[in-house]
């Protein structure tokens, strides 16, 4: 039989793990990358559950991750003079994680890792500054597809092409029809990421939370390579209609316009803020993006099909990295057992993936609330119960023993797939 020929979109997460597993059914992997080189920044994420499983699958991979740890060890909430109110801290166990991970690491380090994972195998090639013009499969589905390039890379033909390009996927568009919006479930919220030269904490180990009225959250932690990273939220109620439309346009007119809008966002806003705004103008790995949800109604069409965010981004849930590395394990294992059969495959991939995606999408009731309640008589109710519960041992204990799909460990029995590479 051929060698089955995959061409994977993105080159974040999702893509070079996908990469990673597929070659190992002996597929030949083109992977692109709109951006022009792999994009070593963004947030700190999470790997918990199956995103754990699927890493101690890999020779090498949990050690990588463990090296580049964030080395935050609580996160503190503290009010509008810094008063502190209580602090999470980790489990110290990988199996049965708090809120805070073990496996906490910056998006772009988890990055490096994928895709030095795969770089040097040779049915694996790295294609940067390139995205999809076009795409054609048959009207049957029975066949390869066809894919025309916007800036240079040959035309050719695939007999499977993965969108792994994110919440607002412009290849989703195209394989299933429609705009990068449909699908997308808002919550009404949207986040922004960046490092600043300030030290604003003293040099504290704990990353520190703050909540100003209006939904607007502020986390700073110390950055590796010194200074402070800055994580902010903009959070409104789901039962608002779109709130996050005047954000998206200042994302339109690009980084400035929308760091302006950003810093208007948080004008008067207590605590750190306007030490943190200013160092915001100036930051030069500034990345926001809106939080969404994606529901589709099918993870395949024909012989194209979603993998990670571009499928089931899971919005503030904290599940993300996991959903990305949980998908591109059971794609490439599905395809694989029914070598020969690539729509059993994908269709095996739909089965065990569409009850994980389930759970892993439901969001905590209140836990935005809680996060960046509205008002000020709701921040101040919220401090004082979260000091009496960090007091009393109260969360710590619940973390450990009542926590849901994001804290625990594996309860999917993710199934073991064999390899021929």
């Amino acid at each position: 039989m051929s060698q089955l020929r995959v061409l994977i979109v993105g080159a974040s997460i999702a893509g070079p793990m996908a990469a990673y597993w597929l070659a190992k059914t002996g597929a030949r992997v083109t992977v692109i990358e709109r951006f022009p080189t792999l994009r070593t920044n963004g947030q700190s994420i999470d790997i918990r559950t199956t995103g754990v499983t699927v890493m101690r699958k890999i020779p090498g991979m949990e050690a990588a991750v463990r090296a580049k740890r964030t080395q935050i060890e609580g996160l503190r909430f503290v009010g509008n003079v810094g008063q502190i109110y209580g602090t999470i801290r980790a489990t110290g166990n990988p199996d049965q994680q708090s809120l805070l991970s073990e496996y906490e690491i910056f998006r772009g380090d988890l990055a490096k890792i994928l895709y030095d994972l795969s770089e040097d195998n040779e049915n694996v090639h790295y294609v940067f500054g390139e995205q999809i013009a076009s795409m054609q499969q048959k009207e049957d589905d029975n066949g390869p597809v066809k894919v025309e390039f916007a800036n240079g890379f040959p035309s050719s033909e695939y007999d499977l092409v993965v969108a792994g390009d994110g919440a607002t996927s412009r290849t989703r568009a195209m394989g299933f029809g429609g705009n990068a919006r449909d699908h997308i479930d808002p919550v009404n919220s949207w986040a922004a990421y960046f490092s600043i030269k300030q030290d604003l904490i003293d040099g504290s180990k704990l990353g520190h939370g703050y909540t100003a009225t209006g939904g607007r959250f502020l986390a700073i932690g110390q950055d590796p390579a010194g200074g402070n990273t800055v994580n902010l939220m903009g959070i409104q109620p789901r039962d608002k209609r779109d709130v996050t439309l005047p954000f998206r346009e200042a994302m339109k007119q690009g980084e400035e316009p929308l760091k302006r809008f950003i810093a208007q966002h948080y004008k008067d806003a207590g605590w750190k803020t306007e030490e943190a705004m200013a160092g915001m103008m100036d930051s030069s790995n500034f990345y926001a993006s809106e939080m969404v949800q994606v529901r589709v109604p099918s993870l395949h069409k024909g012989r194209f099909v979603l993998v990670g965010d571009a499928g089931y981004a899971p919005g503030p849930t904290g599940t993300g990295t996991t959903l990305a590395l949980t998908g591109a394990y059971v794609l490439a294992g599905e395809v694989g057992k029914h070598k020969g059969d690539l729509a059993a495959g994908l269709r095996g991939y739909e089965e065990r993936m569409k009850p994980i995606i389930k759970d892993m999408q439901k969001i905590p009731p209140m836990v935005l609330s809680i996060m960046a309640p509205q008002t000020t008589w709701g921040i101040w109710l919220r401090n004082n119960i979260f000091a009496f519960i960090a007091w009393t041992n109260i969360l710590e204990f619940a973390q450990r023993h009542f926590m849901g799909s994001a804290t625990g460990t594996d309860k999917y029995g993710l199934p073991h797939y064999d390899w021929v590479a």
